[in-house]
C-alpha cells in the first residue's frame, strides 16, 4: 500500500514461457543480461547479493530476501551512486510467478520508493525492461538495449 512516504509500482503481465524459464531469467546472472543490463552479479540465496549494471556506470544493488523457485522472488533494490533518491537496498521488489496455460502470469510490485517522481522513473524503466524480458523468455533476442547505447533516454 502506498502512503505519504512510500510509492509503489505494480505491474501484471503474461509471458509466453514457463515459470521456470522466467525464474532463470530473473536470478541467473548470465541469463539476466539477456534482458536487463550490461552485467549482473548475483548470489540467489536469502541474504545473498543482487547487483546489476543497468546502464554504463549505473549499478543497482540489494540483497535477496525470499526465494521460492519458480514461484516467488523478493529482493531489495536501489542505486549505488551517491545522492540517489533510491539508495542501494532501500526499496523492495517482489515477483510472483504463476503458471497460466502455456505461459506465466507475472505479478510485480516495487515498493518503498520515496516519491511520485522516483516511482514514475522506475515505472518507465520496468516497462522498458519487461518488454525485453518477454522477448528473452520466448527464446528471442531482445537486441541491443538502446538505453545502454545512449540512443534512448
Amino acid at each position: 500500500m502506498a502512503n505519504a512516504t512510500e510509492t509503489v509500482v505494480e505491474r501484471e503481465l503474461v509471458i509466453a514461457a514457463t515459470p521456470q524459464t522466467v525464474w532463470e531469467l530473473l536470478v541467473d546472472p548470465e541469463q539476466a543480461s539477456a534482458w536487463m543490463g550490461l552485467q549482473s552479479w548475483s548470489d540467489p540465496t536469502p541474504g545473498g547479493v543482487y547487483r546489476v549494471e543497468v546502464i554504463p556506470g549505473k549499478i543497482a544493488s540489494g540483497e535477496y530476501i525470499e526465494l521460492d523457485p519458480p514461484n516467488r522472488l523478493v529482493f531489495t533494490w536501489g542505486w549505488e551512486d551517491d545522492g540517489n533518491a533510491v539508495p542501494a537496498g532501500s526499496s523492495r521488489i517482489e515477483f510472483e510467478l504463476t503458471a497460466d496455460g502455456d505461459g506465466t502470469h507475472v505479478r510485480f510490485v516495487h515498493s518503498g520508493l520515496p516519491s511520485a517522481e522516483a516511482a514514475g522513473s522506475h515505472a518507465r524503466g520496468w516497462d522498458h525492461y519487461f518488454e525485453r524480458l518477454e522477448i528473452a523468455a520466448r527464446g528471442g533476442d531482445a537486441g541491443t538495449d538502446l538505453w545502454v547505447t545512449g540512443e534512448m533516454s
